[in-house]
């Protein structure tokens, strides 16, 4: 029979919550870990991969001096005048100061990373991709967990929090009472897939977009706002974002197994192998759901739904628009001219951060189950399924009123259209209040005893824009809380001397 009574309970199995437990566990702690799904990995599994921060042995090997000074500074040129002021520098510090071991844990695990890789406005490449995929992440913490002794169940979803004599002190799951004698994590990701708490926190044509990942329901919030804790900047998304639809199947990069020789393999082949080679594996990447660039737009493609009718100004927030299309849906379609443009630097298609750029012929190789062409527009709706005429009329419409500057006609044949395409929000940066020991706070921002929380649940106000920063908080926070957690009682003087 499993245990009932644990030091720590960790609730969630993705960056944070892996990265909580077996902190837990290296401190002594007696831990389990329970997920509501089948499948380990929440988010992170689904990622890129990328991990943003200084002081990497990847940026010494070439002769970078970058600082977790400079960092926090470059964190702050993410921000847009909304979003001016409402950091938590507290928590951006700690993100800056423990990233660098952090990182450094990972790769002790014998993980491989590729990079540092540039994005502006960070004044250093900082951004670091897991090697050959995210599941490489889950695999090996996974495996180092269970090592350590950690419990963990699936299909095991919370139902309440467990509070005697003002403390947390466990858990109900599947019925069953699970004590927690030194605490809870939460670690159970963001609310993108919650209807009514993006209703609550978000404006109206954000709250109506799909989440990315439908898992992420913020199970955590009744039962901690019971309790007095609060969100701080819950409407505050990474979205919403008009993005492919993932691939039907599984491709080829997310098939390979999560072997540290093969990462290894794959390192040497970035480095070493000629581009054209290595250039058919890194396309694989190309195959998730990534954004098509916004120049598609400027330069004349146009967002085209299921009827065959433009519902927008593609410049203009499309993505508002989206959810109310018919299957939440639409094809960007574009003709012969602009098409051309779009096979060749500086006009891609999309990025996969860090990775490489695609273009129009990356993805009629890889992703034939979104590529359409055909020589006329009647041709291009029979392929789609869109109304011929509609789809005809639309054109016109455009080519008539909306063709001029740098937005051209789409008049020369062939046609293609790409998708479908849709929105979704990628996930709330709505986290709850914590301090500095990733404990969560309640009334007059005490802390509630018992309870922790990391990652996006534990976000606190903290803005993470730009690639590699929630991954980053993911694993960051979730080491810091499990062993706050683990350490709680004892002399914690030394608790931030990683």
């Amino acid at each position: 029979m499993p245990a009932t009574s644990y030091d720590i309970i960790v609730v969630g199995s993705g960056s944070a919550g892996l990265a909580a437990a077996i902190s837990a566990a290296e401190h002594g702690a007696c831990t389990l870990i329970i997920e509501k799904n089948a499948m380990l990995g929440g988010t992170t599994a689904w990622s890129v991969g990328s991990i943003t921060t200084s002081a990497s042995p990847h940026q010494r090997a070439i002769d970078i001096y970058d600082t977790p000074d400079d960092h926090y500074a470059d964190m702050a040129l993410f921000h847009g005048e909304r979003l001016k002021g409402r950091d938590n520098l507290k928590l951006r510090r700690l993100l800056v100061d423990h990233t660098p071991a952090t990182f450094d844990w990972l790769l002790s695990l014998g993980l491989v990373f590729y990079g540092p890789m540039p994005e502006p406005p960070h004044s250093q490449p900082r951004m670091h991709n897991i090697l050959p995929n995210s599941q490489m992440l889950i695999h090996h913490l996974t495996k180092r967990a269970r090592k350590l002794g950690v419990e963990i169940r699936t299909s095991a979803p919370m139902e309440k929090l467990v509070v005697e004599t003002n403390r947390v002190t466990g858990i109900v799951v599947t019925g069953e009472h699970l004590t927690a004698e030194k605490a809870v994590i939460l670690a159970a990701g963001d609310f993108s897939a919650n209807p009514a708490l993006k209703q609550r926190y978000m404006p109206p044509e954000v709250a109506r977009i799909g989440p990315f990942n439908e898992d992420s329901t913020g199970d955590w919030y009744a039962p901690v706002t019971e309790l007095g804790g609060r969100v701080l900047n819950g409407d505050v998304a990474l979205g919403p974002e008009i993005r492919f639809r993932p691939p039907t199947k599984s491709t080829l990069v997310r098939k390979l197994p999560p072997w540290l020789w093969l990462a290894r393999v794959v390192r040497w082949s970035i480095d070493n192998m000629p581009p054209r080679l290595l250039r058919p594996f890194v396309m694989g990447f190309l195959t998730t759901a990534l954004m098509p660039s916004l120049d598609l737009y400027r330069y004349g493609a146009l967002l085209i739904n299921r009827n065959g009718e433009r519902f927008s100004d593609e410049t203009d927030a499309p993505s508002d628009h989206m959810p109310a299309q018919p299957d939440g849906e639409a094809f960007v379609v574009m003709d012969g001219e602009l098409a051309s443009t779009f096979r060749a630097w500086p006009n891609f298609i999309s990025t996969a951060p860090g990775i490489a750029y695609a273009y129009l012929d990356d993805y009629r190789r890889n992703r034939p189950d979104i590529f359409f062409k055909a020589d006329t527009l009647a041709g291009l709706a029979n392929k789609t399924g869109m109304d011929a005429a509609k789809l005809e009329k639309s054109v016109a419409d455009y080519n008539s009123k909306d063709a001029k500057g740098d937005r051209h006609p789409c008049a020369t044949p062939p046609f293609i259209a790409l998708g479908p395409v849709c929105s979704f929000i990628m996930t709330t940066d709505g986290g709850l209040a914590v301090n500095e020991h990733l404990q969560v706070l309640g009334d007059n921002d005490f802390p509630i005893a018992g309870l922790y929380a990391a990652g996006s649940t534990g976000q606190g106000g903290l803005l993470l824009e730009g690639h590699g920063h929630h991954l980053g908080w993911g694993f960051t926070s979730g080491r810091l809380a499990g062993r706050h957690a683990a350490s709680a009682g004892n002399n914690d003087s030394d608790l931030f001397d990683y």
